[in-house]
């Protein structure tokens, strides 16, 4: 019975935390984020204005176009794809933020395939400049 009470008296401090999200802030800006391919850590970069994310990783440098859906989410799509897969687009999403320094994302395709599940990716991007 102490138990259930000491739950109950703790669960409305728990239930009470709210994420940031000011995710205005980072709607432009440059942006570094660590990935794993094969079991290698690596770093990759992107620039962002309100209109384009440049990449550049492993010496390339990539070009999408950003469409905002809100403050928080926003569709990519490659401007020049080499690919079928490049040209799929793809959708992100802020989850939180740290002040003005870094945030929490996640991104998967815009458009589900039909007999594949869907794949979601999650990642944190801190701020360069």
């Amino acid at each position: 019975m102490k138990k259930i009470f000491w739950l109950f008296a703790f669960l409305p401090l728990i239930s009470c935390f709210e994420v940031e999200r000011n995710c205005s802030d980072f709607k432009t800006g440059e942006f570094e984020f660590n990935y794993t391919i094969d079991g290698v850590q690596k770093t990759g970069r992107f620039v962002r204005t309100d209109t384009l994310n440049i990449d550049y990783f492993e010496g390339h440098v990539d070009t999408s176009s950003v469409r905002w859906i809100n403050d928080c989410e926003f569709i990519l799509k490659k401007i020049n794809p080499t690919t079928n897969l490049e040209k799929e687009e793809i959708h992100m999403k802020i989850l939180s933020t740290e002040g003005t320094s870094s945030y929490t994302f996640e991104y998967k395709l815009a458009v589900k395939k039909p007999n594949r599940p869907l794949r979601t990716e999650r990642g944190t991007a801190h701020r360069i400049r």
